[in-house]
């Protein structure tokens, strides 16, 4: 008994150890997740425009908001994209209190153009191997066509704007040069030469600070780096941290399909024909309701987008004019010079040297042929049953002709389309005879006071009536 008693003694005191000992480790296994951080992994891939605009500020925004974030890394691969976007993307990433890295990645990819100027405007700039940058001269955003000037004043007003854009540009990325301390005078050139550099080369000439092959090789070589952020030396602690993948959320989705030139060039005409159709053929109300917020959407999207307001104007031109040769007689003269400025108009609408942000060209034709034949004849056939006799309700038997069904005079009936009617006349009718109604009211038809008995002719045309 003494022994089992021992024995149970020992077994307690050894779950007491057990215990005490997992107790101290809890400590210390919340002090290594205390420590752990994540480091944000952005992407940039295609054009910049208002969605990638619109995903970095926040996704940047949301990292600053968190005081554990040593890091927030961006690969980069876009072949340009527009100043607005731009702007507001390199405001966010100057207003950053964290420390961006860029990298140009994978091998093969670029940052051409507003690329650049990101690249410039991060903390850390790094490339991989086989990839490139630069070209970063801006293009012109005003009208896609540049006549030839008449005059030489008109010659040097066009001059000196365009000078004005180049100087500014070319201020801008030395802003961000010498304020990274990097190579100002190849940035420069990017500008106004439209230069550009290899990996290799943008290393040897002090453009970018690192090459690296992935983000998690760039993450290993920035680990106790110094970094410079609002006037305060920082030093890279990046031993206990995860690389993290920031996908773009429904809102930068949505802004990414909306502003897809193509897909706002339908929706604008979504909008204009749904409103059409409710206007011609008004009915429950769907095809208003789809117009009204299709157009809607549309008109959001263009204010983001370089809209040529002459291109707009022209494509509203171009469907007043297809509309006008459904209503009015013009042997095809609205009707071609419609499609004309329509296809025009849909080919200057988004006026940008970027493929990314022009309406497809088979788009264009296959929606100006639709659109010819929807407005011509579909919408033409409309506006004309609006004019035919009404064939329902009370409005079918006015002035309609009823077969007299006995003889009477004052209270009778009569035969319209097969059904047996209560009638009224002033004047003697007699069984057979072909009368014109002439109102009516309630269930009973008031005949035409003039009734005569028509000839066989008239008969039978009163009946094709």
């Amino acid at each position: 008994m003494y022994s089992l008693a021992n024995v149970f003694l020992l077994l307690s005191c050894a779950f007491l150890t057990v215990n005490a000992q997992s107790m101290q480790n809890i400590p210390t296994q919340m002090a290594k997740q205390a420590n752990y951080t994540e480091v944000p992994l952005l992407n940039i891939k295609g054009a910049i425009g208002p969605a990638i605009n619109d995903y970095l500020v926040r996704e940047i925004s949301l990292a600053n908001a968190n005081t554990k974030t040593p890091l927030i890394l961006i690969t980069l691969d876009t072949p340009g994209g527009l100043s607005a976007s731009l702007r507001d993307i390199n405001k966010s990433i100057l207003g950053s209190t964290v420390p961006i890295a860029c990298l140009v990645y994978p091998q093969g990819a670029r940052a051409a153009s507003a690329g650049t100027y990101i690249l410039y405007a991060c903390h850390i700039a790094a490339m991989a191997s086989a990839t490139t940058l630069g070209a970063a001269t801006p293009v012109n955003i005003a009208s896609p066509i540049v006549s030839e000037p008449k005059d030489k004043s008109e010659k040097n007003k066009t001059s000196s704007m365009e000078k004005k854009v180049l100087n500014d540009a070319i201020a801008y990325i030395r802003s961000l040069a010498q304020l990274r301390n990097r190579n100002a005078e190849w940035a420069e050139k990017s500008v106004s030469d439209a230069a550009t550099l290899t990996a290799s080369e943008a290393l040897k000439t002090n453009v970018i600070d690192i090459i690296a092959e992935t983000p998690q090789a760039l993450m290993e070589q920035l680990n106790g780096k110094e970094v410079l952020i609002n006037q305060q030396v920082i030093q890279l602690d990046l031993t206990n941290v995860n690389l993290t993948a920031k996908s773009p959320d429904w809102r930068s989705q949505f802004l990414a399909t909306i502003t897809d030139p193509n897909i706002a060039y339908i929706l604008m005409l979504m909008g204009i024909y749904g409103l059409m159709l409710e206007f011609y053929s008004p009915g429950i109300g769907v095809a208003g309701v789809i117009g009204g917020i299709s157009l809607f959407v549309a008109l959001y999207a263009f204010q983001l987008l370089p809209v040529n307001y002459v291109g707009a104007g022209l494509v509203i031109l171009g469907i007043v004019l297809l509309i006008a040769e459904s209503l009015v007689p013009s042997f095809g003269v609205f009707g071609i010079g419609g499609v004309a400025a329509f296809v025009i108009g849909s080919i200057f609408l988004f006026n940008t040297d970027l493929d990314h942000f022009k309406v497809s060209l088979p788009l264009i034709y296959g929606i100006a042929f639709t659109s010819t034949f929807f407005i011509v004849f579909a919408l033409g056939f409309i506006w004309r049953a609006r004019k035919n006799k009404v064939v329902s309700g009370q409005e079918e038997f006015i002035n309609a002709w009823v077969t007299v069904d006995e003889d009477f005079t004052e209270n009778g009936y009569v035969i319209f389309n097969g059904e047996r009617w209560a009638a009224y006349s002033l004047q003697p009718v007699k069984k057979g005879q072909k009368v014109k109604v002439q109102s009516i009211k309630g269930l009973k038809l008031n005949l035409a006071s003039t009734a005569t008995l028509v000839n066989d002719k008239e008969q039978t045309n009163a009946s094709h009536t």
